[in-house]
């Protein structure tokens, strides 16, 4: 799904693009499934970054397994965060009405490389945003920033506390390991990594 984009427009959610969010055992088992299964091989054309599991705000059940919390990292060093939240459906107005400024900050903000998002219909929504700093994302999240109205996720975030808009949601924050292939002919989304192709 692409930020910012008008809710209706065909330009919103291109149907022929895939993304996988996966928990694998070892880099091994990844490697394995990328060159011998039938989606696999698909996946392996496109772009994915290795990640490991920091911190989690929030719960979704299937997502447990990513175990405990790791120590904080630099602050200066790049970050990962995705986000799942299955919505109420009584509540999607609402969600679109608050998300929408959100999407534009994080897609707009000088400290992100990456962002888009990702929708199963009816309810599942998921964003992925590359950040060249874990305190970039944090002034983003805290209103912070010499940018048009930093508020825009704390005021979003209220609304959230005031009526929930989900039934389950979580935040995660990953330590990004490598970064493989191209996203529309470009890499290097990760600060500091060598990008492979």
């Amino acid at each position: 799904m692409k930020l910012g984009f008008p809710i209706l427009s065909p330009l919103r959610v291109p149907l022929k693009q895939l993304a996988v969010f996966a928990i694998w055992e070892s880099e091994e088992a990844v490697d394995e499934f990328l060159s011998t299964h039938k989606l696999g091989k698909v996946l392996s054309e496109g772009w994915h970054v290795r990640l490991e599991f920091i911190r989690r705000w929030g719960r979704v059940r299937e997502l447990e397994v990513l175990g405990e919390e790791k120590e904080e990292q630099d602050p200066l060093a790049p970050v990962v965060a995705v986000t799942l939240a299955r919505m109420k459906l009584t509540q999607v107005p609402r969600f679109i009405r608050w998300g929408k400024p959100v999407e534009t900050l994080v897609r707009d903000h000088p400290g992100v490389t990456l962002a888009t998002a990702a929708v199963r219909f009816p309810r599942t929504v998921s964003t992925f945003s590359v950040w060249k700093s874990q305190n970039d994302m944090l002034d983003m999240v805290h209103g912070r920033g010499a940018i048009t109205n930093p508020t825009r996720h704390i005021d979003a975030m209220e609304e959230r506390d005031r009526k929930d808009f989900h039934w389950e949601f979580t935040t995660l924050r990953f330590r990004p390991l490598s970064e493989h292939g191209q996203w529309d002919g470009r890499n290097g989304f990760v600060s500091g990594l060598d990008s492979s192709l």
